[in-house]
């Protein structure tokens, strides 16, 4: 089976994206809340329609994702949408991880829901060999050719035939930091990881914890270990490794683990120390990094975009109190990590199709893009959707990238190595996250779980 890694080529982006987030993103300062704010109330209503979609009085379709909080509230609303101009009804149904295991037993009682949003390329596969999933029509395909460059259009298929709509996107090559913390200590946003260090250490002598680290959630830390080994190891490694054609105990891996190490084992670098951190969850992470004052538990915190949606439920505003800079180049390049979501047809019918259709299409995205929190690999989506400037930039520089970006490996992976929780890559990442100092344990650990996984030896 194709893997999805064979479509994204191109070793351009780390320059090109890194160079535009650190360039624009630093402006954000300037820019605070209110005038996102503003952006969005005078854009804001329903959006004007791109794609014709079908009357559907009487139709009803359920549509899972894990999606919680405000993530899950605010696709109800493109939810809400669809209904408006189709007159079907619509049922969000909340999904548990691993969603593959959730939708095995819906399909097994024969109540699958009609659409679900896959969080892997793996599981998108997965569900097109156990013949759950069902092809995506011509209006689907045909908004994709519109909307979508041809990498992304790439990873929904499985062996060359259309499945998956990536509805939604991440840039996980991002460091949200407390402002305020790093101005007081008298640091700059770094570019590299020594200059990294070099931040931290201010932090931590100004009486901040530098890192908050949401270990509870296994993702959290695969997310940190991609970002350093694509810049340090390079794309064709990044490759590799993502396809299992090499081993997890490979020299290249026990560079980056060594790497991670110099944070993660520093003593009083994170907060809650090891302990503390597997049991933070990441909205935690996010949330205790932008309260507390001048005294939060964090100063800087590492993950995506949409770690936007927690900063918001505090009273920091994106581009005053909370500012971001792109993930540290650790090698020559900077790295430029993406995931998402795609959404999958489980149960072919008019319906379905049509809600795969409008997700392709940049009218739904826009919806979503209006309210933060959620960034769109649709290139038809306007700049002005977005709420505030560092989302903007943010959008901008994923769309630039164009083809040339690396999709997350632990959602190339099989579910069961970079998927499940409590099992895997998550589990072994988080055993290193609480004793640094075994790489050589870590790394077999990995290369056991993953040779099960992927049932090759590397």
């Amino acid at each position: 089976m194709r893997k999805p890694s064979d479509t994204i080529r191109g070793r351009r982006a780390g320059a090109a994206v890194a160079a535009l987030l650190a360039g624009a993103l630093t402006l954000t300062a300037c820019s605070g809340g209110d005038e996102g704010k503003k952006d969005a109330d005078e854009s804001g209503g329903a959006t004007g329609s791109t794609v014709t979609l079908p009357k559907l009085n009487g139709t009803r379709l359920e549509v899972a994702a894990v999606w919680t909080g405000a993530e899950q509230a605010n696709f109800k609303k493109v939810l809400a949408e669809f209904e408006k101009r189709t007159g079907a009804k619509v049922t969000f149904v909340p999904a548990q991880d691993p969603i593959i295991n959730f939708l095995g037993s819906k399909i097994a009682g024969g109540q699958p829901p009609d659409v679900a949003l896959l969080p892997q390329p793996g599981a998108v596969r997965q569900a097109v060999g156990k013949k759950w999933a069902k092809p995506l029509g011509p209006d689907a395909v045909r908004e994709l050719s519109k909307n979508y460059s041809a990498g992304w259009q790439d990873i929904g298929k499985v062996d060359g035939k259309p499945y998956g709509v990536y509805y939604k996107a991440a840039n996980k090559s991002l460091i949200w930091y407390n402002a305020p913390v790093l101005e007081n200590a008298g640091a700059k946003e770094p570019k590299t990881w020594a200059e990294l260090l070099t931040t931290a250490q201010a932090v931590y002598d100004s009486g901040v914890t530098p890192f908050s680290v949401g270990g509870a959630d296994g993702w959290t830390l695969t997310d940190w270990f991609e970002n350093v080994y694509l810049s340090q190891a390079g794309p064709e490694k990044y490759d590799q490794l993502a396809k299992h054609e090499i081993k997890w105990t490979d020299p290249s891996v026990k560079q980056a683990l060594t790497t991670l190490a110099q944070i993660w084992a520093k003593k009083d670098y994170v907060a809650g120390g090891a302990d503390g951190a597997l049991q933070t969850e990441f909205p935690a992470s996010v949330t205790q990094t932008f309260t507390g004052g001048d005294q939060p538990k964090a100063a800087m915190v590492y993950e995506g975009d949409f770690a936007q949606v927690n900063i918001g439920e505090t009273k920091a505003k994106v581009g005053a109190d909370a500012r971001v800079f792109p993930f540290p180049s650790v090698g020559s390049t900077a790295p430029v990590v993406s995931g998402g979501d795609a959404a999958v047809i489980l149960k072919d019918s008019r319906g379905a199709q049509a809600l795969a259709t409008f997700l392709a299409s940049p009218d739904a995205a826009t919806v979503q893009a209006k309210l933060g929190g959620y960034l769109s690999p649709n290139k038809n989506v306007p700049d002005s959707a977005y709420p505030n400037d560092t989302q903007r930039t943010i959008a901008k520089a994923l769309i630039k990238s164009g083809d040339d970006f690396r999709f997350d490996m632990s959602d190339q992976a099989p579910q069961a190595f970079g998927g499940t929780p409590g099992k895997g890559e998550w589990k072994d990442l988080q055993d290193f996250l609480k004793n640094p100092k075994d790489v050589a344990g870590t790394q077999a650990r990995l290369e056991k779980d993953a040779a099960a996984a992927y049932g090759n030896g590397g």
